[in-house]
């Protein structure tokens, strides 16, 4: 079916154990609170994305990786030299709120 996207924020971060680019992130959907395991760690420090909103991908199908179940997928920007930045609202903006 169609990707359902919403806006959501991240609330808690964690480094995954014996990995280098894997963050275990908690995020607020506005529908729910799931845990997402999302390839950032090389950019991001656990600590300093905690409150950042960003796009999820809500409708995939929960996978397990590292032994962590993850549920959704965060959206992210990619400029020409690799770096990966947050595909976010310009202003705070409620959860759930869909992006289209």
């Amino acid at each position: 079916g169609a990707m359902d996207i919403r806006v959501a924020t991240i609330t808690a971060a964690e480094k995954v154990e014996k990995t280098k680019k894997l963050l275990k992130l908690t995020v607020n959907t506005g529908l729910d609170e799931r845990t997402v395991v999302s390839g950032i760690a090389e950019y991001y420090n656990p600590e300093e994305i905690i409150g950042q909103q960003v796009s999820l991908l809500v409708n995939l199908a929960p996978r397990e990786i590292k032994g962590i179940v993850s549920q959704g997928m965060i959206l992210m920007a990619e400029d020409s030299e690799g770096k990966l930045t947050f595909v976010a609202p310009s202003a705070k903006f409620e959860n759930g709120s869909v992006v289209r």
